[in-house]
């Protein structure tokens, strides 16, 4: 068994990058825990590995005194000093009580830590290869699903795809192949956890990097992007290079580059806005496709403002269910107020007519 043992840490330290020195380390403790368990003794015992040899030894360790209490943890410095005349009280001695058949014991011992500091390490390795990926896109090979998850194969590790990650209406097949944004990683008592999502938006980030050249090298920027997964996004960029057309640029030709991303999130309609500095202009940019006649900001609140639109226009600023307002809101950071144009005259002369009679007052 000796020479197993030590062949089989020399190979875990060759193939698994596991330290000899700290298997032995977790041996000895299991041992001692052995040791009591199997042989029903409650004294200090140590467990002893030689390392050269492989040979296991178990140790009772008992502190000298002058009077003895209890003989499972005490030796009198009577019977101490005819082991060694240099003994005093207060020291230690180790007795060997290496049982008989322990060598039984130790086998099986050391197949469990061995096969634990395994799983450990390929644990350990699995985790420190995805969490490179953490915040980047991927694809994977649905699986399987249950009440909670769809389960996602990315190669060495099953992800998992919760309902709110997933896309509304999106059907996840057996092998169906898909990709997926990886947003956490977690290195659990059960081994590496990884989360990953369709709905985030920042997968829609990584498409297009993936699909856009010119946001991959950062000649494009995207500044901001709302989305509401599975119907509309908005996006937002701007361009770094002179003569750059950001929204052309992500668009392509015949819309064909925007087209591949709007493919694989199933039809998600996309809207790609040009970021400016000016917030009004950002604003009437970002309740694309309605027309804005004229954003005036609130002197109360610096990050809301009232946008007037053509009476004609009303419904297509505002969107189906308030959507278009609302994601135009979230692109530029500001509380959007819309009004048509007619109505927005209305309350214009209600308040003059009351500015008016406040003054003849």
């Amino acid at each position: 068994m000796s020479k197993e043992l030590l062949n089989a840490l020399d190979a875990l330290e060759v193939e698994k990058g596991i330290k000899k020195d700290v298997v032995i380390e977790a041996l000895e403790a299991a041992l001692v825990s052995a040791y009591k368990r199997n042989y029903g003794q409650a004294q200090n015992v140590e467990v002893e590995f030689d390392k050269t040899r492989g040979d296991i030894h178990v140790f009772a360790v008992k502190e000298v005194v002058a009077e003895v209490f209890d003989s499972r943890l005490e030796v009198s410095l009577e019977e101490a000093v005819q082991i060694n005349r240099a003994y005093e009280i207060g020291d230690t001695i180790r007795f060997e009580v290496t049982p008989k058949n322990f060598g039984r014991i130790a086998a099986q011992t050391a197949k469990q830590v061995i096969m634990q500091r395994v799983r450990e390490a390929e644990r350990g390795i699995i985790y420190d290869e995805y969490i490179q990926y953490e915040n980047e896109i991927v694809t994977g090979e649905v699986e399987r699903h249950d009440h909670r998850y769809v389960y996602v194969n990315l190669g060495k590790v099953e992800a998992v795809l919760s309902h709110q990650d997933q896309i509304p209406g999106e059907e996840y097949k057996s092998h169906d192949r898909i990709k997926v944004y990886i947003y956490k990683v977690e290195n659990t008592s059960k081994g590496p956890q990884v989360f990953v999502s369709r709905s985030h938006p920042d997968l829609l980030k990584r498409l297009f990097e993936q699909e856009i050249p010119e946001i991959f090298d950062g000649t494009v920027e995207i500044i901001s992007i709302a989305r509401e997964a599975g119907d509309r996004a908005k996006v937002a960029v701007r361009s770094h290079s002179e003569g750059v057309d950001p929204v052309g640029t992500c668009v392509g030709p015949r819309g064909e580059r925007i087209q591949t991303i709007v493919n694989e999130l199933k039809g998600e309609n996309m809207d790609v806005v040009e970021w400016r500095e000016d917030p009004a202009e950002f604003i009437s940019n970002a309740l694309n496709p309605a027309e804005v006649i004229d954003v005036q900001f609130n002197p109360e609140n610096e990050r809301a403002c009232t946008v007037i639109v053509p009476d004609n226009q009303l419904s297509l600023a505002i969107g189906k269910r308030g959507q278009n307002a609302r994601l135009a809101a979230k692109l530029t950071g500001f509380k959007i107020d819309i009004k048509s144009e007619s109505e927005f005259a209305k309350i214009s002369d209600t308040s003059d007519a009351a500015n008016s009679d406040t003054e003849e007052d």
